[in-house]
């Protein structure tokens, strides 16, 4: 009789064990029967980091849904919880509505999202025989004359951004003193024209771009390696190689962010805890870039192909993100 009430009282421990393991995992995945809506934004790039988060998501058992919302207008329907992430905040570029809710503890930063990101001066690598000593920027004094066009003559010329792009180029070229002048592109379309056009004639150019780019996963190119941005070369003329100007320096490199509504974590705390682990690789991105944008392929066919091909990359932050 003694034997039998142990056993009964050992078999109700494990059921209650196993009854609080249970609820533990529920409540780690939180509210996985509402949806998470994640923000979709203007650029191709955004969107193929979010599908991909998206469905891995999905695999983990929640409900998405990609909602459509500008690049500034989006923090203010994330403070609002009407949006609960947006996977791609580039700092350079996150307008004033990212820093002044993020003051109100609206919304939080979940995380860097890792993306090997670079703006600045770039060349194609042929560059390097026509103008020795690329890429240092002190090179570009010396072969301005083979840099030189009908427009510019007798300086060299950087092909700049579109003009209502702003003047980073311009500003930069008067920071540094140098013997060049800045020339805007007409698009975006003709700075990716004009680098494959440069490539194929092996004609010199440096023009102004950024990274990650689909133009960039089928070209070789080089970046000039100007003085390391600081916020002192924007204010103060003493700092830099030319103590007569600011801006001696290149762009600072955009640092891209994970952001969420501040209510994200304790509703899906799973969810929340593979988004932190989440990263995007530049280089994949920009591969899945070209396919949809010059190739003509569905988002959702080459995210579906990259998810499948990647298990070994996703499922880790899946795996630790659904660990009781």
């Amino acid at each position: 009789m003694h034997m039998k009430r142990k056993l009964v009282a050992g078999a109700a421990a494990l059921l209650l064990s196993a009854g609080l393991s249970g609820a533990a995992i529920a409540a780690d995945m939180g509210a996985k029967d509402d949806t998470i809506k994640l923000a979709i934004n203007e650029w191709t790039g955004q969107h193929v980091t979010t599908h991909i988060a998206g469905s891995v998501l999905k695999k983990m058992g929640y409900k998405v849904e990609y909602v459509t919302a500008g690049n500034y207008p989006q923090h203010t329907a994330l403070a609002d919880g009407d949006i609960h992430a947006t996977l791609e905040v580039w700092l350079n570029n996150a307008g004033e509505v990212y820093p002044k809710m993020k003051e109100t503890g609206k919304i939080v930063d979940i995380g860097k999202l890792e993306l090997e990101t670079n703006e600045g001066w770039l060349y194609p690598k042929h560059m390097e025989e026509i103008c020795p000593g690329l890429p240092d920027w002190k090179a570009l004094e010396k072969c301005k004359d083979k840099m030189a066009t009908a427009e510019t003559f007798p300086n060299g010329r950087v092909l700049s951004y579109p003009a209502d792009w702003g003047t980073r180029s311009a500003d930069i070229i008067k920071g540094l003193a140098i013997p060049y002048k800045a020339v805007p592109a007409g698009s975006e379309g003709a700075l990716v024209a004009e680098l494959k056009g440069s490539i194929a004639a092996k004609k010199p150019l440096v023009m102004m771009f950024w990274a990650p780019h689909w133009v960039l996963s089928e070209v070789d190119v080089g970046w000039v390696q100007l003085p390391k941005y600081e916020a002192a070369c924007a204010k103060e003329p003493g700092w830099g190689p030319n103590p007569k100007e600011i801006n001696d320096c290149g762009v600072d490199v955009p640092l891209v962010m994970k952001v969420a509504w501040n209510g994200f974590e304790n509703k899906w705390p799973a969810a929340y805890k593979f988004l932190q682990a989440f990263k995007m690789n530049a280089k994949e991105q920009e591969k899945m870039m070209k396919a949809i944008d010059q190739d003509g392929k569905k988002l959702e066919d080459i995210v579906g192909a990259w998810v499948s091909a990647n298990e070994g990359t996703w499922k880790p932050w899946m795996d630790a993100a659904m660990a009781n």
